[in-house]
């Protein structure tokens, strides 16, 4: 079984898997071995740090591969986006932010125009605006989501855009996910919380152990990590981690948080700096049920390939016999 659907078509993929641009994780390794693999994988510009971007695109080499970014920093500075145009990348992701000001200069040049979203009238706005391709992302997901649930959203913004195809976000961490979201319509899967337990992630290695032994029911959505860290982020996105001592101490509580934010500022600098996993996060999704082993990616996107025609294919088995 050869898993070829519109987006492997249009995006020139041996599999209809992407790996999130996770902002400082998915560095030009990361993405460079699952494009290698038959995926595509996205570098995190997220917060818009040039040095970084340059560095990890050189670390790329000859894998072709696309760049994300987020897309309310990339509106305080938009130079960002020619500079990466110009290093020829197969795709830009934009999430987070009304994309229409940026999507006609994508695909000027060359580069396929990915738009994240997370509910229907924003995917609706999004291909109206030229989106190639629509990500769903639902609330499973690890780090910034808002409220609606995968299996739900996604055959929904499939119905909404049919001419564009449609990758499923949030909760995918084998290769049953990937046969899920295909059977609900779309035509790929973005894979965040399971990339970021691989051996290329830039992850400290205590941190994808967290997420290898963590249940999904350790997980929180919650905005107190953008206040420690003084990102200014739209009020409807909120960030999925691992709950521990920082999130059980001030989630709820981020108006007290702020009046000693110098204090709690300092002290998750001292934590980031050290490793300190009870107040720095871990920034997984409810996939981390799923996540037991820290792989090379391009080992991983062969499993869950794998897995997906092995799901796929007792699930056709299963509806010859209920039909004989």
């Amino acid at each position: 079984m050869t898993l070829r659907t519109p987006l492997t078509e249009l995006l020139g993929i041996e599999h209809p898997i992407l790996s999130a641009p996770m902002a400082g994780i998915a560095g030009g390794a990361l993405a460079g071995a699952v494009s290698q693999a038959g995926g595509l994988g996205l570098v995190g510009g997220g917060y818009i740090d040039p040095g970084w971007i340059d560095r990890e695109w050189a670390a790329l080499g000859n894998a072709r591969a696309g760049i994300g970014f987020i897309t309310w920093r990339l509106d305080e500075r938009p130079a960002v986006l020619e500079a990466a145009l110009a290093r020829r990348p197969a795709a830009v992701m934009l999430s987070f932010g009304d994309p229409a000001p940026y999507l006609a200069l994508i695909r000027e040049s060359g580069a396929m125009a990915i738009c994240q979203v997370q509910t229907v009238a924003d995917a609706k706005r999004a291909a109206e605006a030229g989106a190639q391709v629509v990500v769903a992302q639902g609330a499973d997901a690890g780090g910034h989501g808002a409220s609606r649930g995968t299996f739900a959203l996604v055959p929904a913004v499939v119905d909404a855009v049919p001419s564009v195809p449609v990758v499923a976000a949030g909760g995918v961490g084998d290769g049953r996910g990937l046969a899920a979201a295909l059977a609900m319509g779309a035509a790929g899967v973005l894979v965040g919380s399971r990339f970021y337990a691989t051996v290329e992630a830039q992850v400290r290695p205590e941190a994808k152990q967290r997420a290898v032994a963590a249940s999904g029911d350790q997980t929180v959505q919650s905005s107190v990590y953008d206040r420690a860290r003084g990102y200014a982020w739209p009020t409807r996105f909120r960030l999925r981690t691992l709950r521990n001592q920082f999130t059980d101490r001030w989630h709820g509580r981020e108006e007290a948080m702020l009046e000693t934010l110098d204090e709690v500022l300092a002290g998750f600098a001292r934590a980031v700096e050290t490793g300190d996993l009870n107040e720095a996060p871990v920034v997984v999704g409810e996939a981390t049920d799923l996540i037991r082993d820290v792989p090379l990616a391009g080992d991983l996107v062969r499993r869950m390939v794998q897995e997906a025609e092995m799901a796929l294919r007792h699930g056709v088995r299963c509806i010859e016999q209920e039909e004989t």
